[in-house]
């Protein structure tokens, strides 16, 4: 497996949940993490807990909708650290309704977000990788983009998108020996657009920052281009 010492991460929607956790998990292997979303009070608090354990850490409020705040973003990381190894695509908001009843504000946000946000965020990192000629795009999607659901049609919509934007992405980078992951969980029990779930075999943010520590660690003669999650029936030891 690949070491990740040493490398840089910027991870968006890092204040709270699957980003927060990712960006836990990669401290603890020796990446220096850069933290971006827009809670900056959160995310000092995180990078506080991170440099206390040892880690390495630098929070950039971002905002992913502002092209000028994701040059911003990366151009705060680049001088800080002098490379950017891995960017995790996390930041997302889900809005849950009938078309009849959901606003065009609301579908606007959620594709802003979800789908113009990531495309932003990877075209930005995508010169300085190419340079490097290495690097690694992690996207946060959803089984709802697989998955048809009611009350879900945009919020599938955003993630059957991005599912078909990392597709093709990783086709045209890997010559640049750019690897582009996409990870799709089932409901995480992160309080995202619902109530936080307690029940036992729901995914919890921590499983999925592990997937994301074995997708980055695969050697690189490999690309582990989609991975979905679900949890098990029963319990494991």
């Amino acid at each position: 497996m690949k070491s990740l010492g040493g490398c840089v991460a910027i991870i968006t929607g890092a204040s709270k949940g699957i980003g927060r956790a990712v960006a836990l998990a990669l401290s603890k292997q020796g990446v220096s993490v850069v933290l971006a979303a827009r809670n900056s009070e959160l995310l000092a608090v995180l990078e506080q807990e991170i440099i206390s354990d040892g880690g390495t850490a630098v929070s950039i409020p971002t905002d992913v909708t502002s092209e000028h705040s994701i040059e911003h973003l990366i151009r705060e990381t680049r001088k800080r650290f002098g490379k950017i190894d891995i960017l995790i695509n996390n930041a997302g908001v889900g809005i849950f309704s009938n078309v009849t009843d959901m606003t065009t504000e609301a579908f606007d946000e959620m594709m802003n977000v979800n789908v113009k946000g990531v495309f932003m965020c990877s075209r930005a990192v995508l010169p300085t990788m190419k340079a490097q000629q290495h690097g690694e795009i992690i996207n946060v999607a959803s089984l709802a983009g697989k998955n048809s659901l009611a009350g879900g049609s945009v919020y599938s919509a955003t993630k059957w998108g991005l599912i078909g934007f990392s597709r093709s992405l990783m086709l045209e980078v890997r010559e640049y020996n750019i690897r582009v992951v996409t990870i799709a969980p089932g409901s995480v029990n992160t309080g995202f657009g619902e109530k936080e779930r307690n029940e036992p075999m729901i995914i919890q943010p921590e499983d999925v920052a592990e997937t994301v520590i074995f997708a980055l660690s695969m050697p690189g003669r490999v690309n582990v281009s989609e991975i979905d999650i679900r949890p098990t029936i029963k319990p494991r030891n």
